[in-house]
């Protein structure tokens, strides 16, 4: 239960960086000045995650790999605490995005951003089969490179500021290459889905969540986890 409501935290924050991202970047009409602001944005959603350690699925996807390969959990114990974030992740996007829907009313250059924001995460539907798929794993592999990485170098930090720099700059730079980074979906669908919005949750988990969620499995344990083991792990810690 501790882990599950774990996650529900880490879901709640990230999709507390979506609504800050689309809040931001709402009316710019430059799109790097945009997806910059979106990118700080999100990364405030995600440091939450970090400095109060709540469980998020991408993070996850680097230490528990890293647990397995040194030998020090159960496998079983390992996955448990893997699943259990992923739906607490969404558990925790679906609840705030609700009470956000339910508390507030937003602009209409907000509503347009954030279908904007959705449509582009669907447009892997449109590409459809096996070539759509293959694409959105690719490109949560990448995210997840990115994001692991961003944990990683947060936990060098020894000030807030040392930690949030990585943060920044990491999640900045996923989210202006448009990579998918599934608990970040979460967090925008459930803002769209919860006003009445597309694409409904059946179509989000099909042409994104799900693929995007594997991608980020791999790339989290081929592109991090997996390396820096090899570099680092005979050193034991």
């Amino acid at each position: 239960m501790k882990v599950l409501l774990l996650g529900v935290m880490g879901g709640a924050f990230i999709t507390a960086g979506a609504l800050f991202s689309v809040l931001l970047a709402s009316g710019f009409d430059s799109y790097g000045a945009r997806v910059l602001v979106e990118g700080f944005g999100f990364s405030t959603g995600f440091f939450f995650v970090v400095l109060s350690e709540a469980a998020l699925f991408t993070e996850a996807n680097v230490a528990m790999p890293a647990t397995l390969f040194h030998g020090v959990a159960p496998t079983g114990r390992v996955l448990r605490f893997w699943g259990l974030a992923l739906i607490g992740n969404l558990a925790g996007a679906i609840l705030i995005g609700w009470l956000v829907r339910a508390a507030q009313v937003y602009s209409p250059e907000f509503e347009s951003l954030l279908a904007e924001i959705v449509a582009f995460k669907m447009s892997y539907r449109d590409i459809g089969g096996v070539r759509g798929w293959s694409e959105i794993v690719l490109s949560g592999m990448l995210a997840n490179w990115l994001v692991g990485m961003a944990a990683f170098f947060a936990t060098m930090g020894r000030t807030i500021i040392g930690k949030y720099i990585p943060v920044f700059l990491a999640v900045s730079l996923f989210v202006t290459a448009g990579f998918q980074h599934s608990p970040a979906n979460m967090g925008y669908f459930s803002l769209s889905i919860a006003a009445g919005g597309a694409p409904g949750w059946a179509q989000a988990l099909a042409w994104n969540l799900v693929p995007a969620g594997i991608g980020n499995v791999l790339g989290g344990t081929l592109l991090v986890a997996l390396p820096f083991w090899y570099l680092y792990g005979h050193r034991g810690d």
